[in-house]
């Protein structure tokens, strides 16, 4: 597919996947003999990691790292197991503890939209 279907079907802008070309996060599967980029279904599942990573603020680094990982487990390297399992359980633990935050700030966010509603009642 090329960057426009790829960034429908992900709900990303085309610049933000031109982005992560240029820092290596995603990088094209293909080009065509005109230099377009291409992309497979393997690359739409790894933007959509990076997406899933973004609202929890993973850095451009961390998820360069978890890629990383992700591809290690993907070789199926009976040596690299372990470490590559420690450190997704690692990026999971992470994940889940920045998750509680976000679940937090949304309880905060719904008692101030709440107060904000009393507020505006009060004045009719």
């Amino acid at each position: 597919m090329h960057i426009g279907e790829l960034a429908e079907r992900a709900g990303m802008s085309l610049r933000t996947i031109r982005h992560y070309d240029e820092v290596g996060l995603l990088v094209p599967s293909g080009r065509t003999t005109g230099g377009f980029r291409v992309y497979i279904e393997q690359d739409l599942e790894r933007l959509l990691v990076i997406r899933r990573m973004k609202p929890l603020g993973f850095t451009l680094d961390e998820m360069a790292e978890l890629l990383r990982v992700v591809d290690g487990l993907a070789a199926k390297d009976p040596d690299d197991a372990p470490a590559l399992a420690a450190r997704l359980d690692e990026f999971l633990d992470d994940a889940r503890a920045r998750h509680a935050k976000l679940v937090e700030r949304a309880g905060m966010a719904e008692e101030f939209i709440g107060t904000l509603g009393t507020l505006r009642a009060s004045l009719l």
